[in-house]
């Protein structure tokens, strides 16, 4: 049994402001590499849905983390979280939209 479009966009608008929410301290956290990949799925997750065009669903939910938030620590165990979460968030948002 398949979901309407609509209800599947708003799980994923849900579980968005869920990670947001729940990574909020995130740079005082550094050694927590669950919240930085939660990040950076989130993040991917906002990125497609961006692309598909509800970005205007996201405005006021959330804040995307800047392009350059680990501009230099992309090599170091957090950064690697957040991009596999970043990725991870992405690919599975294409697949269910």
């Amino acid at each position: 049994m398949s979901q309407e479009p609509a209800a599947v966009l708003q799980r994923l608008l849900l579980l968005v402001q869920e990670l947001y929410a729940e990574t909020a301290g995130l740079v005082a956290s550094e050694s927590d590499l669950q919240l930085w990949y939660n990040r950076g799925y989130e993040n991917g997750m906002i990125h497609v849905l961006r692309a598909k065009g509800h970005g205007q669903r996201l405005h006021g939910l959330v804040d995307i983390d800047p392009q350059d938030l680990l501009s230099d620590q992309q090599f170091l165990p957090w950064g690697k979280a957040y991009q596999h979460g970043f990725e991870m968030g992405e690919q599975e948002t294409r697949e269910v939209l």
